[in-house]
């Protein structure tokens, strides 16, 4: 029994541990396509800040929040984590929609420093 009961735990804390490391390359991932770009050209998120993202960038941008809002961060509280999703999410709609101050709203959102402060693991 105890065997077993060992086998287990063994075995969740794995499965923790890989959706812990996919959830974290999903972020990763998406930051490295979207928010920082080979030198001489504006990564997405300065594009979409600017007003210069196009809407096939838009939509990708919506669609990659909504993917790292699903995910666990590296640290941190899941919960604030999901708040400040929310509001790159909500800010991505507005731009989309070309809503007033969609741009002051999305800048704002996209504070790397606070995000990368609270949720980057060292």
């Amino acid at each position: 029994m105890i065997r077993k009961l060992s086998l287990l735990t063994c075995a969740a804390m794995a499965v923790f541990s890989l959706s812990t490391a996919q959830a974290e390359d999903v972020i990763s991932d998406f930051m490295k396509a979207h928010h920082k770009a080979p030198e001489g050209t504006d990564p997405t998120c300065k594009k979409a800040a600017n007003g210069a993202a196009s809407d096939a960038e838009l939509a990708e941008l919506l669609k990659g929040y909504q993917a790292i809002c699903a995910a666990t961060p590296p640290k941190g509280e899941k919960d604030a984590w999901v708040k400040k999703c929310q509001e790159l999410v909500a800010a991505v709609k507005g731009l989309q929609e070309k809503k007033e101050g969609a741009a002051d709203a999305y800048k704002k959102a996209v504070n790397c420093k606070g995000c990368h402060s609270e949720f980057k693991a060292d």
